[in-house]
């Protein structure tokens, strides 16, 4: 019986209701290998998505964590820090990006985090310039660029973000002397046409921005700025300038990600979850240079096995509370208490990605975040520590796991004579 079972769970067509073909099973069949794009994914794979295939063939199971390329990311996106590395470090770390390591001892060094911070800086105009240009919201450089630019999805939790938001406009709103660090909210991305969630959500953030941005008791000391159509070419100007991308998806649902690497690469200080890569991302630059908030992918899924109620967590936090109150009451939709009412039904009644189980820890962990912005010397300590960290998530040792584990494929060393990198990446575009 057992065996039958087993049979049926790994059958290449469903053998019941209407056949079709799973191509998910096809492709296990078919394949030689098998494997995850980080820890976290691989171990879900071999556990829960393809729990019978990996009990049958085992060996075809392997992990190989993403990476990005460093001459498109950091070299050809931010020439002021290549070239700052390059005086450092030689020119030789964006083909070894492990190299990076020689950075360390600098960040005790007053005079390079002073010239770090420089380029943070000037990338920061450089972005805000760009959103001026595409949005007409005009920025202040020196505020926090708090950034989240990825595919719109539930499980990515863009509306978490947007809700610590609001509960900033608020504490303002009631205490017009509050002591917020002033933030510049950054948002680009798409949703997948039909997914009307997703849809939504965009629709609240452009509109609490529209509030928040023409509000003279806030101003300007938070800013919301959606920028359309983002694409490569935008996220060149995003990954140098960012000082916190959010990494905030729900556990358990990201495969890996790779803005996370590109943001760290440039310097910026993860806020996130343990989810895809952030889990190796925090343990190479350190647990203590990683804003951590969040239960684990297994607390997450005993939590949906509990089937527990999300309006227990809203009731326990009254700034949430406030927060949806003001969602409700039509203040971001020019009246319309309907307008955002399938949002909230999700949320309040639903919350399949656990958005209010995770607002308190998320609300607190921003507050740390704020309070390390304000001292700027240890912020670039921090800063400079996660570039340093970050050689291991080159797509180049990536490539090199794919070629030498799966792909069984001869290395051939390749020469450019006479071409320079940077000129030779530029002319890829």
């Amino acid at each position: 019986m057992g065996d039958a079972d087993t049979i049926a769970r790994m059958s290449i067509i469903v053998e019941n209701g209407e056949r079709s073909v799973r191509m998910a099973h096809l492709a296990c069949v078919g394949s030689h290998a098998i494997n995850g794009v980080a820890d976290l994914h691989t171990e879900l794979l071999k556990s829960n998505v393809l729990k019978d295939f990996h009990a049958f063939t085992p060996a075809k199971f392997s992990n190989k964590t993403n990476g990005v390329t460093p001459r498109r990311w950091i070299k050809l996106s931010n020439p002021r820090l290549s070239g700052l590395l390059d005086k450092e470090l030689g020119k030789d770390w964006a083909r070894d990006l492990e190299l990076l390591r020689g950075l360390e001892p600098l960040a005790d060094d007053a005079n390079f985090r002073a010239h770090w911070r420089d380029i943070k800086r000037y990338n920061k105009y450089l972005l805000a310039d760009c959103m001026k240009h595409r949005t007409g919201i005009s920025v202040d450089p020196d505020s926090l660029f708090d950034v989240q630019v990825k595919r719109f999805h539930e499980y990515k939790r863009q509306h978490l973000n947007v809700l610590h938001i609001i509960a900033l406009y608020n504490r303002i709103k009631q205490d017009a002397n509050a002591g917020i660090q002033p933030r510049t909210l950054i948002f680009a991305g798409k949703a997948a046409p039909g997914y009307r969630i997703a849809k939504l959500i965009i629709r609240l953030i452009t509109s609490v921005a529209e509030v928040i941005n023409r509000d003279s008791v806030i101003r300007g000391r938070i800013k919301v700025v959606f920028l359309p159509n983002f694409n490569v070419t935008t996220g060149q100007h995003i990954y140098p300038a960012a000082d916190l991308p959010e990494q905030i998806s729900t556990a358990g649902k990201e495969a890996s990600g790779t803005g996370n690497m590109k943001f760290s690469m440039n310097g910026a200080l993860t806020i996130g979850t343990l989810d895809g890569a952030n889990i190796e991302i925090r343990g190479a630059v350190g647990a203590e240079n990683f804003f951590l908030f969040g239960k684990t992918a297994g607390q997450i899924a005993q939590l949906a096995r509990d089937n527990s109620s999300p309006m227990q967590f809203v009731e326990n936090n009254a700034e949430l509370q406030d927060v949806i109150r003001l969602i409700s009451s039509g203040l971001f939709s020019r009246g319309d208490t309907e307008l955002f009412q399938p949002l909230l039904n999700t949320l309040l009644h639903a919350d399949p990605f656990f958005v209010c189980t995770g607002a308190a820890a998320y609300f607190t962990r921003q507050q740390q975040v704020a309070e390390t912005f304000h001292d700027q010397e240890k912020w670039a300590r921090i800063s400079i520590l996660n570039t340093a960290r970050m050689g291991w998530f080159s797509s180049d040792r990536s490539i090199r796991d794919y070629c030498e584990d799966i792909w069984r494929v001869t290395k051939v060393p390749v020469r450019l004579e006479g071409i320079d990198e940077l000129s030779f990446v530029q002319s890829l575009q």
